[in-house]
């Protein structure tokens, strides 16, 4: 049987139309009672008793202290950012050039709280995408309160380091020189030389082994103002978006044009954001954070070295999300890599919108594909929002907006248990389920568990058929919206009491 064997004339929404809310609430109070002669464990009663949950209402908080390390490629500042925030956060890899935006983290020690940012290499006269990595170092500088600057205590200072420092010195701020793979008092006597750079004493320390790290947050805590002189404001509750999409569909070109600055490195190479960047941006008088996140290229078990722990972060990415914008580039059919990115905000539980990216390259042929792409490969997601834009140009980049507060108003929603218990009352009269061995499953109550996503909990009598559920999140969507969420239907079969 097919969820449309469950199709046809409906008059659910008409009767919850006029249907008092006093009238509901008793309603559901009436099937409540009757729960009673069936047995229910703790796990049910608290599910019962379960109270409208609240919203995040944070109101706006100081703007945390900025920190950032900068250094030539390969001396260790991602392995320093991992051991400072006591977690594998950063991609590390032995290959140079792994980091390439500038990558904000959370940071705490004794009990002080600021923002860690890892950079890439920075190399003088560098060009094409090693000049893009160079500036966004430069940019980190100019946006922190205090710099460590990393050289590689085994090498020793070289020419690049040394205009690194004339960079710094440039930029007025405080800067501690970091002397990194000091695993060892044979090590220490490296240090002497970098005197000569001009920074003062170095702070010899082992990021693999976490040597002299300690002490070295302590001079970060005496450097680092108390509230930051550079950075914005945590704002109230600003909702998070993720950007997810294949690699080099444009995701790093839109978290640009929406910030309007070149925020993250954007190249024509494939795979160029290895690393979450989040960056708090207004469009339309709004505020978002969004999330730029790396590409995706195939099964996180396939993945190797960067890529794999790129993968991994980029799940832990749209797990701190809300919303989740995933990008098509229309100019490429609608790919199995596409389709799994799109599952996976579903498995999250995220709420959805679908930004179909490059629009203006658009012509009539593949338009039609593409229209044909979109209603076999993405029907299950239909109630989805959906944008056609132009990531370089930033056309219709104003249509994010509602279409993502439309999504995360469907992901946020929560329906009065009377209401609930009243459409679920009205819909099995007019579509009961079908018998089975025999036996047809009744449904006894309904409470509605959860929002983000909008999570539902039925308590039947017997196994309700797959078809039947989906049936039943159909007519959800069509008499409540539930734009851009998934919903969750589970079931609590219940047996009835024996009497004694």
């Amino acid at each position: 049987m097919s969820d449309e064997d469950y199709d046809g004339p409906d008059e659910v929404a008409e009767h919850l139309t006029g249907l008092d809310e006093a009238a509901a609430e008793r309603r559901a109070e009436t099937l409540r009672a009757g729960l009673a002669d069936y047995e229910l464990d703790d796990e049910d009663r608290l599910l019962l008793e379960a109270g409208e949950a609240d919203l995040d209402d944070a109101g706006p908080g100081a703007a945390l202290p900025v920190l950032a390390i900068v250094g030539r490629p390969n001396v260790g500042k991602s392995a320093l950012v991992n051991r400072i925030l006591g977690r594998r956060a950063a991609v590390v890899q032995d290959t140079p050039g792994v980091t390439r935006d500038r990558v904000t983290y959370r940071g705490e020690w004794e009990g002080r709280a600021f923002t860690l940012v890892d950079t890439g290499g920075w190399e003088p006269d560098a060009s094409g995408l090693d000049a893009a990595v160079a500036a966004q170092a430069e940019v980190a500088v100019d946006l922190a309160d205090a710099v460590l600057f990393v050289v590689d205590a085994v090498v020793g200072a070289t020419s690049t380091d040394e205009q690194v420092v004339r960079m710094l010195r440039g930029s007025g701020k405080p800067v501690r020189l970091v002397a990194n793979k000091v695993d060892g008092e044979r090590q220490e006597a490296y240090t002497g030389e970098l005197w000569g750079l001009g920074l003062g004493e170095p702070w010899p320390v082992s990021a693999l082994h976490g040597r002299g790290v300690a002490d070295l947050l302590d001079e970060v805590m005496r450097v680092l103002p108390k509230e930051s002189a550079v950075a914005k404001p945590e704002l109230g509750g600003p909702r998070r978006v993720a950007l997810l999409g294949r690699p080099n569909v444009g995701k790093s070109s839109l978290l640009n044009k929406a910030a309007g600055e070149e925020r993250v490195v954007v190249s024509d190479t494939a795979g160029t954001t290895r690393d979450p960047v989040d960056e708090q941006i207004e469009i339309k008088g709004r505020t978002w954070r969004f999330v730029d996140t790396a590409g995706i290229r195939r099964r996180t078990h396939l993945s190797q070295g960067a890529d794999f722990y790129a993968s991994l972060r980029t799940q832990a990415a749209l797990e701190r999300a809300e919303v989740a914008v995933v990008l098509f580039d229309v100019t490429e059919p609608i790919s199995e890599a596409d389709i799994r990115i799109v599952d996976m905000v579903l498995e999250s539980g995220r709420a959805l919108v679908l930004a179909f990216n490059k629009w203006d390259l658009l012509d009539d042929e593949r338009r039609r594909y593409l229209e044909r792409e979109i209603e076999q490969d993405l029907a299950h997601v239909a109630w989805a929002p959906r944008v056609n834009l132009s990531a370089r140009t930033g056309r219709h980049l104003e249509r994010l907006v509602p279409a993502l507060e439309a999504a995360l108003d469907g992901w946020d929603t929560r329906i009065p248990t009377g209401r609930f218990n009243a459409f679920l009352a009205e819909l099995t009269a007019a579509h009961p389920h079908p018998v089975r061995g025999g036996k047809q499953p009744r449904i006894l109550f309904g409470t509605q568990a959860g929002s983000r996503p909008p999570t539902f909990v039925l308590f039947t009598t017997g196994f309700l058929d797959p078809q039947y559920r989906r049936f039943v999140q159909r007519r959800l969507r069509d008499l409540y919206g539930f734009v851009g969420t998934p919903i969750v239907v589970n079931m609590r079969v219940r047996e009835r009491r024996s009497r004694s």
